[in-house]
């Protein structure tokens, strides 16, 4: 039998934790993928201060199901031993959490040059990996624009190539719809190793993120392929709805989203 237990990006309802969690206590959701926390990127976060957060969510009930980080969103050319400190950082605010992901990406490659630079970004993500050992916390590659685990075959590529059990995807619909890519497709290679969805849906010729169930991204189609793969795990909502600064939607644009998906449920 399956189970959708939802989350959501809290800052695109508020950047205050506080506000975040109002808005979603009322609307039933009881879990957050922290990304952005009182204007604060998560991996930004030092383990004591972040522990007080996590004090103030766990008083009203809240759970963390991932962090939300940007490690592997630089340029695949830029200093990685900066960028590993942040990722051991993030270990241990996970450890923090309680949470048994973090969502990471495959760094943004030069144009049509994924595969000379294929060893290097599995050279970075085996970093990762070593770095994670000792941690129970399972590695969450997103596919997103412009980096390397853009398609869904590259995304296949660098999970089946680790060859980790640390390592899973983490499915965009959205993204893969903005980039052209067909999601049932994307979700037929990549539904073996995906255990956990962000929840937006788009337009693809207009480039434009849409409710769920409004768009491109057959997410009908994956919620119902979900139900019979008895799926059991996190459905969290990154709507996308507003213009400009991602935490500033408000409750509003929120309620939409959330309305949309449990429509599709």
């Amino acid at each position: 039998m399956y189970n959708f237990e939802l989350s959501a990006f809290g800052d695109e309802i508020n950047a205050n934790i506080t506000e975040q969690m109002n808005v979603l206590e009322r609307n039933g959701v009881k879990f957050i993928e922290l990304r952005g926390i009182n204007g604060v990127n998560i991996s930004d976060w030092k383990p004591k201060e972040f522990k007080e957060i996590i004090n103030q969510m766990k008083s009203r009930g809240f759970g963390v199901s991932s962090l939300g980080s940007p490690i592997g969103k630089i340029g695949i050319n830029d200093d990685f031993k900066g960028h590993l400190d942040k990722f051991k950082n993030t270990l241990d605010l996970a450890a923090v959490a309680n949470t048994a992901y973090i969502r990471m990406f495959s760094f943004y490659m030069p144009q049509n040059e994924c595969e000379k630079y294929r060893e290097k970004v599995l050279e970075r993500w085996n970093k990762f990996v070593e770095a994670a050992k000792g941690y129970n916390v399972t590695l969450l590659h997103e596919n997103e624009h412009g980096i390397y685990g853009e398609s869904a075959k590259n995304c296949l590529d660098l999970i089946k190539t680790l060859n980790s059990d640390k390592v899973k995807a983490v499915f965009d619909p959205a993204n893969f719809t903005i980039d052209g890519h067909d999601t049932i497709e994307a979700f037929e290679l990549l539904k073996d190793y995906s255990v956990y969805f962000h929840i937006k849906d788009a337009k693809k010729a207009e480039h434009r993120v849409v409710p769920s169930g409004e768009g491109d991204g057959n997410l009908k189609y994956l919620i119902n392929s979900l139900k019979e793969r008895d799926f059991n795990g996190f459905l969290s909502l990154e709507p996308h709805l507003a213009t400009g600064d991602i935490s500033v939607g408000g409750d509003a644009l929120f309620e939409i989203a959330l309305n949309a998906l449990r429509k599709l449920i």
